[in-house]
């Protein structure tokens, strides 16, 4: 793992237990749009905001599944695809 990428994992794990105690999630992170929204889910729930069907354990798991995206660049490799098929009409 790179210096980089483990400095995005402390920031994660912080802003994941942020988000599990109800005190948001802070911007500009440098954490992706995936990730950011997983970690919102998460708040969300912590908080009792709307009524999610989803437990806290899959939430959370969702979060490391967005994070992991992000570190491997899967996240950014859907995003290209889509903003190609906008652009191509596909």
């Amino acid at each position: 793992m790179t210096e980089e990428q483990q400095r995005l994992r402390r920031v994660f794990e912080a802003a994941l237990a942020d988000a599990l105690a109800g005190r948001g999630v802070p911007d500009c992170l440098g954490l992706d749009d995936p990730t950011d929204r997983a970690l919102w889910a998460v708040y969300d729930a912590a908080i009792g905001y709307g009524a999610c069907p989803r437990s806290r354990e899959e939430l959370v798991a969702d979060a490391h599944r967005a994070f992991a995206g992000q570190l491997d660049g899967s996240n950014a490799a859907r995003w290209r695809e889509e903003l190609a098929r906008r652009f191509t009409g596909g």
